[in-house]
């Protein structure tokens, strides 16, 4: 399956703002996506509680996987955005 490695760019990492935007945008696609620390267990994207769990803060890489390359990109795109600064 399709996968992108990107670095967290929101201030505070993946906590509830970003989570649910991230979450919310994969919902929107009905594609699956997970979310994963390298070496980690990999997350259903589409649950902000889910994202949450991942502890991810603003540096730590994130392994984004999709079989959509759109979706993937797009999500991927996000979790390396700030999105506490929207």
């Amino acid at each position: 399956m399709p996968s992108q490695t990107v670095v967290v760019g929101s201030r505070v990492g993946l906590h509830a703002r970003p989570a649910a935007l991230i979450a919310d945008a994969v919902s929107k696609s009905g594609v699956p996506v997970t979310l994963a620390t390298p070496g980690g267990r990999p997350v259903d994207a589409g649950s902000p509680l889910m994202i949450m769990t991942l502890g991810a803060k603003q540096g730590v890489e994130v392994v984004v996987t999709s079989e959509d390359q759109t979706v993937l990109e797009r999500i991927a795109g996000m979790v390396a955005e700030d999105l506490d600064s929207q």
